[in-house]
């Protein structure tokens, strides 16, 4: 099986990072910097740009005073466990070997190894800003494959974004597109695909 983090593992929110950073920033539109921040970001996650240029450009945007640590301390904490996820994840730990699929980068990918244990379950992953290709082009799913050794129709594929899903499904992967307000729908249908025994419930042993 192949995991998305982002609102799939994990549910997040930057703009909690930009609450923090706002006493020491000169910024006057919190909506305005965010949008330029994601062009930012977009070319990190991207490998473009390294975290020294990043955070370097991060700093520019919002005329940032403090320090890189308390940057990154901000940066960093944005992040909640979706536990019903979190829970389908030790079910299957030991059944099925699991790998990471995401667009991130190495500040947030370095945090959520050191801060939540159940990232030891996955036997492997592909990351954006290590990959230098994103979803949802077709690179990055192909990489994935050679890397993880995956055979698409055989991988169950899970995304919170319609166009990986799209990508994925175009490459022949098994897929679900994943919101956490509907995670039964995720259980069904892994019941039905036959990686889910029909009487456990998510969580179960």
């Amino acid at each position: 099986m192949l995991f998305d983090i982002g609102n799939v593992l994990l549910r997040f929110d930057f703009k909690l990072a930009l609450d923090k950073l706002a006493a020491q920033s000169e910024v006057e539109n919190a909506v305005e910097a965010l949008g330029q921040i994601d062009r930012v970001k977009a070319a990190y996650e991207d490998g473009q740009i390294d975290r020294a240029a990043f955070l370097r450009a991060a700093f520019d945007v919002l005329r940032f005073r403090g320090t890189e640590a308390d940057f990154i301390a901000a940066w960093e904490n944005i992040f909640e466990p979706n536990r019903p996820m979190v829970a389908l994840v030790e079910q299957l730990h030991g059944r099925l070997p699991l790998y990471l699929l995401s667009n991130t980068n190495d500040i947030h990918l370095d945090y959520l190894r050191r801060r939540y244990g159940f990232f030891g379950r996955f036997a492997g992953g592909v990351f954006s800003h290590e990959a230098r290709a994103s979803k949802p082009g077709r690179e990055i799913f192909e990489i994935v494959c050679r890397q993880c050794r995956l055979e698409p129709a055989s991988t169950f594929f899970i995304d919170d974004l319609l166009p990986n899903i799209e990508t994925a499904r175009s490459l022949g992967f098994q897929c679900h597109h994943y919101h956490h307000d509907r995670h039964d729908a995720l259980i069904a249908q892994l019941r039905s695909s036959g990686a889910l025994s029909t009487g456990a419930a998510a969580g179960e042993p």
